[in-house]
């Protein structure tokens, strides 16, 4: 019997500090950095809207000059993976710690990004970083012969779903 399963995790979000690059002692390179997605809802019992952050801590492998690029507000794109470890803490308990090991991060704009506004994404190119595992580098957009960027197909920000 053939069994599938799917290990995937895409994030839109904005970085909660400035990324930390170490390296492991055979000297591979490891950034750490926490994104935040945010979900607005209405509250059944109160009919008010409320909104709620989620944080997710994220390592990306190999990608030691990406550390500069990522810097606490700015949004990014992270696709990867999720990985459950486990660890003892200093008195000798069992932790868990579930993080998004990145296959690729895309520096989207937004807060603290050089455009300053909320839609910086749409208006600037995007900076893709690919991690090891990426199969091939992928083209740079180009804006079209007509002008404008590439993302700017007449889409809002009212079009986007999230």
């Amino acid at each position: 019997m053939a069994s599938r399963s799917v290990n995937k995790v895409i994030l839109v979000g904005n970085l909660g500090r400035d990324a930390e690059t170490k390296f492991t002692p055979s000297g591979v390179s490891m950034t750490r950095f926490s994104v935040a997605t945010g979900r607005r809802y209405k509250d059944q019992a109160t009919g008010e809207w409320k909104e709620e952050t989620d944080w997710s801590n994220v390592i990306f492998w190999r990608a030691e000059n990406l550390a500069p690029y990522l810097t606490k507000g700015k949004q990014v794109y992270v696709e990867g993976r999720l990985q459950t470890r486990s660890y003892e803490d200093k008195d000798g308990q069992k932790k868990y710690s579930t993080e998004v090991v990145a296959d690729d991060v895309i520096l989207l704009g937004g807060r603290g990004g050089e455009g300053g506004g909320g839609d910086a994404g749409f208006n600037q190119e995007p900076r893709m970083m690919s991690g090891p595992r990426a199969s091939a580098p992928r083209p740079a957009s180009t804006p079209s012969s007509g002008g404008g960027s590439p993302f700017d197909a007449g889409i809002s920000d009212d079009d986007v779903p999230f």
